[in-house]
């Protein structure tokens, strides 16, 4: 009688270089569907947050522009960093002038030394009453000399009040006035077209540094006829200073007049570079600068 044997089988080597050869194919189809589309999604993600980045610094700026007082802009450069300076404005006003239908007692003095005066439409941002010696008022800054809230210290008159004048603003007997009142008195030397009368919080500096690679915002330092350029000369003014954004390669910024005068308005146009991990944007922002005094 014959007995059945059973015969063990495996793999041979070549099976299983075949099944690994195979399998590898699939494997790098499978990487290009996978990992290709997983490397945008990341690339893209960076480059999103790179473009947000750069539009909320930009933005930043423009609203510190809009706000600025008429004329007060300026930008210089120096070496690997880029400044732009303005005089933030808090609020504004216009004041009563000495027409035919005024109050002489409530009517701004453009003639002498003027302590006290009303306003015919009234500062719209403070809690009344409010009272400060941080703060300034400026009536006509047109940005040149002997009507330059930068020039320092102030000749007598100029169009912006001295430092450590103690400014109160109260409410006045009708809803649109409010009765100011300036210690030491002040003499302006020129009176705005528009009655304009702007409350000044004081400097503000952007230095863009491509060295250091950053774009950082100063404020809270004393006014300079000389624009400071360095993160050294206004920390050196009592500067307080906020990183507004890192990662900077490039900026530019650039002030030119828009129609009609400078004195009238202008175009304010800023690019920001930002570079991380591979990834670079550059965006261009626009901000117009009403200068009218």
């Amino acid at each position: 009688m014959r007995t059945a044997t059973r015969v063990a089988r495996g793999f041979t080597l070549v099976e299983l270089v075949i099944t690994i050869a195979v399998s590898s194919v699939v494997v790098a189809f499978m990487a290009m569907f996978i990992v290709t589309p997983m490397t945008i999604y990341t690339s893209q993600t960076r480059r999103a947050a790179l473009v947000d980045a750069a539009d909320g610094a930009l933005r930043f700026i423009g609203r510190d522009l809009r706000a600025a007082l008429p004329n007060s802009v300026r930008v210089s450069a120096s070496g690997s960093v880029t400044a732009l300076e303005l005089l933030a404005t808090a609020d504004g006003a216009r004041y009563q002038d000495s027409g035919p239908l005024s109050n002489p007692a409530l009517a701004l003095d453009l003639t002498a030394a003027d302590g006290a005066f009303a306003t015919t439409v009234p500062f719209t941002q403070l809690t009344l009453p409010w009272t400060s010696n941080a703060y300034f008022l400026s009536i006509y800054n047109v940005g040149v000399p002997g009507a330059d809230a930068y020039q320092t210290p102030p000749p007598t008159p100029n169009v912006i009040t001295p430092a450590n004048t103690t400014i109160t603003i109260s409410a006045g007997a009708t809803a649109n006035q409010n009765l100011v009142t300036l210690s030491p008195a002040f003499q302006f030397a020129f009176g705005s077209p528009g009655q304009r009368v702007f409350l000044v919080s004081g400097p503000v500096s952007y230095l863009c540094d491509t060295a250091a690679a950053t774009l950082t915002r100063y404020s809270g330092y004393t006014i300079a006829s000389a624009q400071p350029t360095s993160a050294a000369a206004l920390n050196a003014a009592g500067a307080s200073s906020a990183l507004v954004a890192s990662n900077v390669a490039g900026c530019q910024f650039a002030l030119s007049a828009g129609a009609g005068t400078a004195q009238r308005n202008g175009l304010a146009t800023l690019t920001l570079q930002i570079t991380q991990s591979g990834e670079s944007v550059q965006l261009l922002h626009q901000v117009e600068v009403v200068n009218a005094p």
